[in-house]
C-alpha cells in the first residue's frame, strides 16, 4: 500500500527520445545477453576471503525505529510499505513500488536493523540468506548499476558484526557472495549516476574483504576513485548533478573510505581530503541557519541531524564561513539581518547527471532567523513514484497557464533513460551586484516559454540588509518567435511554498499574507498581483510527505506588451 496518494501533481506527457531509447536498449540487451548466460554465475568465482577485517563507521543518523518494525516483518521504506508477517520473506513478493524495490535490494534499511543490537543483526543475517536464496544468479534489477554498488556499502559496513553471530557456512556464504558482486560490479558501466557509488564500493569491500581478494578490489577502486571524483565533484565543491543531496550523500561515502583505510593502517590519499573538503564547502552553501539542507535539483529537505554529522571532523578542519556563491554549482545566498535566501540560477541537469534534475527555473528557499519560511517540494530520486514534483508548477517560481516546459519520462521508457527531463532546453542567465553595506540584487531571466508563448520570464530578487526584506520582481516580456497561432494571452501564476510549520493568514484586502514561523516571529507578504489564494502543498521530509500551504499570486498576461508583478517579504512589526 502506497502512503501518499493525495494531492499528487499529475506528469504531462513528454515526447519519447527514441534514439536514446534504441541505444540503451541496445547496450541492456547485450549485458542481458552476456550476464543472463546459464554459466554467467561460474565467471564470478574465484578466491573466497577468509573473513572481514575493517568495519567502517558511518556517521549517517539511523532509524531505530524503522528497525524495531522490520523486527516484527513490517518494512517501511521510500513512502510504502510491506507487511511480510507469517512469511518474513520480503523477497518473493512484489514491492509495492519501485522506489520501495529500490531501497530494499539496496539494502537501505539494514543500519537501522542493526541499531537493535544482536537481535537486529541475526534477522539481518536470515534477511541476507534469503535473499541469496532468491537473488543469487544475476537479475537486470537487483544486479544493476542503480542497486548492486550501494547494496555492497551497506553490506561493508555490517559484514565484521554480521559474521560474528552467523554459522560458518552462512559466514563463507557472505563472503563468498559479496565477492561475487564486486566482480560483477567491475564489468558495470561507469557512465551511470551512480559511478562514485561504484568507485566507493570497490575501495569499502577491499577494506573489508581479506586477502588478496580485498587486496585486488581496493587497488581497483582506489584506481578509478580520483578520475571519478574530478568528473563528480565541480572546482567550487558542487556535484555535477547540482542536487545538495547527491553532494552530501558523496561527502558521507568519502569519510566512509577516510575511515575504512585508517581501519586497515593505510595511508589516505591527499586528493580525498581535498574532495572532502570540497563538498563540506558545497554543503555548508546550501545549508539553512537552522542546518537543514536546501531542497534543491533532486534534494529532500534534510534536517539538521542528517547533515551535521557529516561536517564534523575529529581534526576540525573545514570550518571556513559557507560562501555567498558557487559559480560552477551556480547557487547564490542572499543575506539580510535575519533574512537567508538561497537562489538555484543554474539550468537543470541533462544526460547522465541529470537522473535527479527538476524543472524550478530561478526558484529559492527563505529562511527568518532558524525559522524555514519558504522551502521547495523536496523530491528526491527515493520518491521516483512521485515524479509530478519535479516539474515548474511545484516550484516557487512562474508559470503560464499550468504548462510545464520539461517532464520526466516515466514507465519503463523512463527506467531505461534514469528518468531524465526531456523537452524544449533553455539557458538561465543571471547578473548579481552587491550594494555595499545595503544589500544584494540578483537579476536572472530564462526562455523557456519562448515557443508556447514568446514570452521571456525575467526575475529580480533583491535583499535589504538594513530593512531585512526580500523583494521580488516577475516580468514577462514579449520575444520573436518562429511558432505561429499563438493566443492572444496566457494566465500566469507565481507560488510560494510555505514551511509545514508556517502558519498563514491572508489579509481582509487580500494584497498582504501574514507568515508566522514556529519561533513566533511574523512576516508579511505583500503583492500587486491581481489574486492571491492559499492552496494546499507538500514537503517532502524524512522520507515522507508532510501537508502545507502554497501562496499563488494569479494574474493575466498578454503576449504583445509587458507584464509585471510585484511582491515583498517583510518583517511584521509588533
Amino acid at each position: 500500500m502506497q502512503a501518499f496518494e493525495p494531492g499528487t501533481p499529475q506528469l504531462p506527457s513528454v515526447k519519447t527520445p527514441w534514439a536514446k531509447v534504441v541505444g540503451v536498449m541496445l547496450r541492456k540487451q547485450l549485458g542481458a545477453e552476456l550476464f543472463g548466460m546459464p554459466g554467467y554465475r561460474l565467471t564470478l568465482k574465484g578466491r573466497t576471503p577468509d573473513g572481514f577485517l575493517a568495519a567502517p563507521h558511518d556517521g549517517r543518523p539511523v532509524q531505530p525505529i524503522m528497525g524495531k518494525a522490520i523486527l516484527s516483518g513490517r518494512f517501511h521504506l521510500s513512502n510504502a510499505r510491506m507487511s511480510v508477517q507469517g512469511s518474513g520473506d520480503p523477497w518473493n513478493r512484489p514491492s509495492p513500488t519501485r522506489a520501495f524495490a529500490v531501497e530494499l535490494h539496496r539494502y537501505a534499511w539494514l543500519a537501522s536493523l542493526m541499531a537493535h543490537g544482536d537481535e537486529g543483526t541475526r534477522e539481518a543475517v536470515r534477511l541476507f540468506i534469503l535473499w541469496h536464496k532468491t537473488f543469487n544468479n544475476w537479475t537486470p534489477f537487483s544486479w544493476g548499476e542503480e542497486v548492486l554498488p550501494r547494496r555492497l556499502i551497506n553490506l561493508s559496513l555490517f559484514a565484521r558484526r554480521m559474521a560474528a553471530l552467523a554459522a560458518p557456512d552462512e559466514v563463507h556464504l557472505l563472503a563468498q557472495s559479496m565477492a561475487e558482486q564486486g566482480r560483477h560490479l567491475l564489468r558495470l558501466s561507469q557512465q551511470t549516476p551512480w559511478v562514485a557509488q561504484q568507485a566507493v564500493a570497490l575501495v569499502l569491500l577491499g577494506c573489508v574483504l581479506s586477502g588478496r581478494v580485498g587486496d585486488g578490489f581496493r587497488k581497483r577502486g582506489l584506481s578509478r576513485l580520483p578520475r571519478v571524483l574530478k568528473k563528480v565533484v565541480l572546482p567550487d565543491g558542487s556535484h555535477a548533478s547540482r542536487s545538495p543531496e547527491q553532494g552530501l550523500e558523496l561527502l558521507y561515502d568519502l569519510l566512509l573510505v577516510e575511515d575504512a583505510l585508517s581501519q586497515r593502517g593505510m595511508a589516505v590519499p591527499d586528493y580525498l581530503d581535498h574532495y572532502i573538503d570540497r563538498l563540506m564547502r558545497f554543503v555548508r552553501a546550501c545549508s539553512h541557519p537552522d542546518g537543514s539542507l536546501c531542497a534543491f535539483q533532486g534534494s529532500e529537505s534534510l534536517l539538521e541531524d542528517y547533515v551535521t554529522p557529516a561536517l564534523v571532523r575529529n581534526d576540525q578542519k573545514s570550518a571556513a564561513a559557507a560562501p555567498n556563491v558557487l559559480d560552477h554549482g551556480r547557487y547564490h545566498r542572499l543575506a539580510g539581518r535575519s533574512l537567508s535566501v538561497f537562489v538555484d540560477a543554474g539550468e537543470s541537469k541533462t544526460g547522465v547527471m541529470g537522473y535527479a534534475a527538476c524543472d524550478h527555473p530561478m526558484a529559492f528557499e527563505v529562511s527568518g532567523g532558524r525559522d524555514k519560511l519558504i522551502v521547495l517540494p523536496g523530491w528526491s530520486p527515493t520518491q521516483s513514484d512521485q515524479e509530478g514534483f519535479r516539474v515548474i508548477g511545484t516550484g516557487n517560481t512562474l508559470t503560464l497557464s499550468e504548462r510545464p516546459i520539461l517532464a520526466p519520462v516515466t514507465g519503463r521508457f523512463g527506467e531505461m533513460l534514469n528518468f531524465g527531463l526531456e523537452g524544449p532546453r533553455y539557458k538561465l542567465r543571471s547578473r548579481r551586484v552587491e550594494a555595499e553595506d545595503s544589500g544584494s540584487l540578483l537579476e536572472m531571466e530564462h526562455e523557456g516559454w519562448r515557443d508556447t508563448f514568446a514570452l521571456k520570464h525575467e526575475r529580480r530578487l533583491y535583499v535589504d540588509a538594513h530593512r531585512d526584506e526580500l523583494r521580488g520582481e516577475e516580468r514577462l516580456t514579449p520575444m520573436e518567435t518562429k511558432q505561429k497561432d499563438l493566443p492572444v494571452e496566457a494566465t500566469f501564476a507565481v507560488r510560494f511554498l510555505l514551511h509545514p510549520e508556517v502558519q498563514a493568514s491572508l489579509a481582509r484586502d487580500k494584497k498582504s499574507v501574514l507568515l508566522r514561523g514556529p519561533g513566533g516571529r511574523g512576516w508579511w507578504l505583500r503583492h500587486d498581483a491581481r489574486d492571491v489564494a492559499l492552496e494546499g502543498g507538500w514537503v517532502f521530509e524524512r522520507g515522507g510527505a508532510r501537508k502545507s500551504v502554497l501562496i499563488v499570486l494569479r494574474g493575466t498576461a498578454r503576449l504583445d506588451s509587458p507584464t509585471r508583478v510585484r511582491w515583498k517579504l517583510s518583517p511584521a512589526e509588533g
